[in-house]
């Protein structure tokens, strides 16, 4: 189920910005980078380059995910925390609703992923094929038919965190792709990048950066 193309068009939440880096609330709904086609020009980056001509992409999330997001204002910058991202040095803290009420308290899920072609742009668990992908989870709450869960990506696999809580019997609420039959009860899907740790990319230093759960 690929839903039609609605970005909101509220402006750009940022959460931090130096001459190196920008750090943005990216809402839910909007592209990371541009799609293909005029329609889907509209993006999360394009937008920011609005406000920093020199903005350049470090890393994404979906469409449907709300978040932190950070982008570098320096080539420099932006290699240095792609860097980051490459060799997993980056903390990151995402926050989901997810269907049925989970009985464990924390968990790790380690199944590798690759793309389903013939359905792509889903994604799917493969043992021969698939790439590595690990997630911690804990269960934050539960009740009422859904849980509320802290999820860690240990790796930055496309639609890894979707995937692994589907796998789990979980899937998370609101998900066009691996939940549709939520969408209806849900206003968007419930994921939302919480909280990005990284060093900074001209002074070394640990910074973290948050955005508030918009459910």
């Amino acid at each position: 189920m690929i839903t039609p193309y609605d970005p909101p068009m509220d402006p750009v939440s940022i959460l931090h910005e130096d001459a190196h880096i920008v750090a943005v609330d990216k809402p839910a709904g909007l592209l990371s980078v541009p799609g293909r086609g005029e329609h889907l020009a509209d993006c999360l980056l394009t937008r920011v380059q609005r406000l920093f001509p020199g903005a350049l992409l470090v890393h994404r999330l979906d469409r449907d995910t709300s978040g932190v997001i950070i982008f570098g204002l320096t080539p420099h910058a932006q290699r240095t925390l792609s860097m980051q991202f490459e060799q997993r040095t980056t903390k990151k803290i995402y926050i989901a609703r997810v269907a049925g009420e989970v009985a464990e308290q924390t968990g790790q899920i380690d199944l590798p992923l690759i793309v389903d072609w013939p359905n792509r742009p889903r994604q799917m668990v493969c043992h021969d094929t698939g790439k590595p992908a690990v997630t911690d989870w804990v269960r934050m709450s539960s009740g009422n038919g859904e849980s509320r869960l802290r999820l860690f990506p240990q790796t930055g696999r496309s639609h890894q965190l979707r995937v692994h809580c589907l796998s789990i019997g979980h899937p998370i609420l609101g998900d066009p792709l691996y939940a549709a039959e939520t969408v209806a009860d849900h206003p968007r899907m419930m994921l939302h990048s919480q909280e990005l740790r990284i060093n900074h990319p001209e002074s070394g230093i640990g910074m973290k950066f948050r955005a508030p759960v918009p459910f």
